[in-house]
Parts: C-alpha cells; structure tokens; sequence
C-alpha cells in the first residue's frame, strides 16, 4: 500500500502522523510511505531520518495526497486537505467530528473512507488510540491551569501547592477517565486540594485509594457541582461520550458564582466542550475571558510537547496502520470490530451513530456502506 503522512498543517500542531521507527516497520512489510519534506521537524526528525527508514520525500501535500492510498495525520484535516481527499482514498487521524459540521459535510462530499482515531475501541475495553493523548493533555491540564492561575496570566495569583500557611489551591477535576484520572494525579502532586467528580462512581474509589487525602471523589449531581464551582481556584472539564457531542455540565449563569480570576481548562472541547461558554482557541492565542473567568480551550493541546506526544501515539496507532495496510483498507475494516468503530465516514455516508445523531445525517452501517465501496 501506498501511505502518505502530510506535515500537520494546523495552528502550532508539531506532531506528525509516523515516526521514521514506524516507517521503518511499514517499508520492512514492503509498502511504499510518503512523507511530507519537514513533516517531522517538530519531532527532531529530518528527512534524512525519514529517507534511511525507508521513505519518500515528498515535496508538498499536493503530490502526497494525490498519490497515497490512505492517509496516516494527527489532527483532523483542515479544508485545504479535505479539498485534496479523493474517493475510495482512507484517512486516519483524529476526527471528532460531532461538533465539526463543516469538516462532516466536506468528508461526506469527498467520499473518503474516514476512520477516527478517537473512536476505535480494544478487546480489552477503552479507546485505546484515545488515551495515549488524553494521558498528555490530563497531565497538560493540571499544568496549564498552575500557569494561568499566576495574575499576570489572569489568575487570581494563587499557588497550586499553597505555602507555609496557606491553603493549596483547589481544583476541580470534572469527569474520572483518562483525561480527569491524569490531571487529577498531577495536580495533587503539585501539592493542590483536588475534587474529582463523575456520574459513575466506575474509577472513584480507585483514584481516591491511589492519591490519598488530597483528593475527594464526588458523585455528579448538579447541587454538587454548583458547591464546588464557588470554592474551585480552577476546573478541568474531562467529560467524554465517545463520538458524541461532550455533555455541557457548566452553564454561562454558573459561571457567576465562581471566584474572579478563576480558570476553566477544557479538555473536551475537542468534542464540542463541557462548558457552555467554550470555544476552540489556539496556542498562539490560548485564553479569554467571560464573566471575569479564564478560558482555557486550546484544542491540540499535546501538540505543544510533540515528541512525547507522536511517539506515545504511534506506539498506539501502528497496530493498526499496519492492520490497514496489510490486509487493505475494506477487508481490514470487515474482519476488525474495532477498528470498525473507528469508521466514521465512508463512501459519503456517515457510519458513526453519534455523529449522525448531532449533525443530523442520516445513520448508514458501515458495513453497508464498506459494501458499496468494494462493489465499486
């Protein structure tokens, strides 16, 4: 198969899709991998480390996406990519499509076979391309909300760890997953008072177990969640409905019994953001303020520590690449429920229940729609 990886082309993304280590396994199979020139800058890696594994340089994105079979990136493509998509040709990368009609509408148009890395399950449960980047960002996350909580970033000018005297900083942590388990364990290495709270109490015990005194576990309810909003220095929404739009847990009037200078970190807003006054921001402009609170929203948060980050993914993603690549996209696909699940968009259906439900498309089994690709 002929595979192409791009050089990511979104806001401060040094991520890149392959590591020359995984190229290296994919040429050894006998596939052909195309690289982007500078592709894998952000990582260290020149095209000289790409060229000794095995792969072609490619000069631009043009040449690649017109000559590749499937397309391996890390964040989803932006409409310059999805203008270079062609029928029958497979994307994998992270997608999150529910809150990203745009992006929905122009892969339906190009008739790709789209296929989400965040939505690709195990035998063993989990989303198991997810969680490698949802380690970094959780981690990120406690990190991030230290940084913002200094006034002249915002803050209030509160110390995560406290001091002599004084109390730690407490932090919020809304949902129990990969995301919330991670910034909770950070933030409490830091030295803050955490709150952890979930509608399920599924990971609850076992975090409080693992972190000790610092951290409280809280069921969910909206009379909770209202309480520890007014005493919280910073909130990190982790919540996750895997496919689907994140669950909207804050609302705008909640904000208002919040301390000012407070932050919001919102990892979810990959899926749309658990916060009623999130929206996407960057890392070359990462906050706002509303109602005389921090926003935090930047939604690629682990490219900002690329290295990590690609290598954690590939470790992840490469099973699969290789799955794909060695058996064909289709028959790949109909023989793996798993990465069955990760189908998102095929042969201009949409074939994820979730996205269909939030955009308003109708739902196609993407074994049918799998059918219609090899019937062509």
């Amino acid at each position: 198969m002929k595979i192409g990886v791009p050089r990511e082309i979104k806001n401060h993304e040094y991520r890149v899709g392959l590591t020359p280590e995984s190229v290296r396994v994919l040429t050894g199979a006998g596939h052909t991998v195309l690289v982007e020139h500078d592709a894998g800058a952000g990582i260290g890696a020149g095209d000289a480390a790409y060229e000794a594994a095995g792969a072609c340089i490619a000069v631009g994105a043009a040449e690649l996406f017109a000559t590749a079979e499937m397309i391996v990136k890390v964040k989803e493509p932006l409409a310059p990519e999805r203008a270079m998509l062609r029928p029958g040709q497979a994307l994998f990368t992270y997608l999150h499509l529910a809150p990203d009609a745009a992006q929905a509408r122009e892969l339906v148009t190009s008739g790709a076979i789209a296929i989400a890395y965040e939505t690709v399950t195990s035998p063993h449960g989990g989303l198991p391309l997810l969680a490698p980047m949802s380690e970094v960002a959780g981690r990120m996350a406690a990190q991030v909300a230290a940084h913002y909580m200094e006034r002249p970033y915002g803050g209030r000018g509160v110390l995560m760890s406290g001091a002599t005297g004084v109390a730690p900083a407490n932090i919020l942590v809304l949902g129990s997953g990969v995301v919330g388990s991670n910034a909770a364990t950070i933030a409490t290495g830091m030295g803050a008072q955490v709150t952890v709270m979930n509608r399920s109490g599924a990971h609850l015990d076992e975090l409080a177990s693992r972190l000790g005194p610092r951290l409280t576990a809280v069921e969910l309810t909206a009379t909770a969640l209202d309480a520890y909003l007014r005493d919280a220095d910073a909130v990190i929404g982790a919540a996750l409905v895997p496919g689907a739009l994140a669950p909207r847990l804050v609302t705008r009037a909640m904000l208002g019994s919040m301390k000012p200078g407070s932050v919001i970190v919102d990892v979810s807003i990959d899926q749309g953001g658990c916060f009623e006054t999130s929206r996407p921001t960057t890392h070359a402009d990462p906050v706002y303020t509303v109602d005389g609170i921090v926003h935090y929203c930047v939604a690629n948060m682990p490219g900002a520590v690329p290295r990590t980050s690609t290598y954690a993914l590939n470790h992840a993603t490469l099973p699969f690449v290789r799955d794909l690549a060695d058996h064909g996209v289709v028959k790949a696909l109909r023989v793996n429920p798993h990465l069955l699940s990760g189908l998102n968009v095929c042969d201009g259906a949409v074939t994820r229940r979730e996205v269909a439900d939030a955009l308003g498309y109708a739902y196609m089994d993407p074994l049918l729609a799998l059918a219609r690709v090899a019937q062509a």
